[in-house]
């Protein structure tokens, strides 16, 4: 099962729960449990059918550009973290 690591400013809404481990194979898959598992989460990590507006996406300390579509595996390690912009 895939890691999930919880970014800090929603772990109140997780309980205080750091990391947890879910059965996914892409993100929209793994958004899903995150919300079934805590309804708090909903609109948090994603709005409509895209990752919530300045959120990104690390899977196995790669950041993903295909969003709720990026694959995960059954041991990767995935951590939402904001996105950084520039200019």
């Amino acid at each position: 099962m895939a890691t999930v690591y919880i970014p800090a400013a929603l772990r109140e809404l997780t309980e205080g729960v750091e990391c947890v481990k879910v059965e996914a194979s892409t993100v929209r898959q793994v958004i899903a449990a995150l919300e079934a598992r805590w309804p708090a989460l909903q609109g948090r990590l994603r709005q409509q059918d895209e990752l919530a507006a300045g959120l990104a996406v690390s899977i196995d300390g790669a950041i993903s550009s295909r969003g709720l579509l990026a694959r995960v595996g059954p041991e990767s390690e995935v951590h939402f973290i904001p996105a950084i912009g520039g200019g």
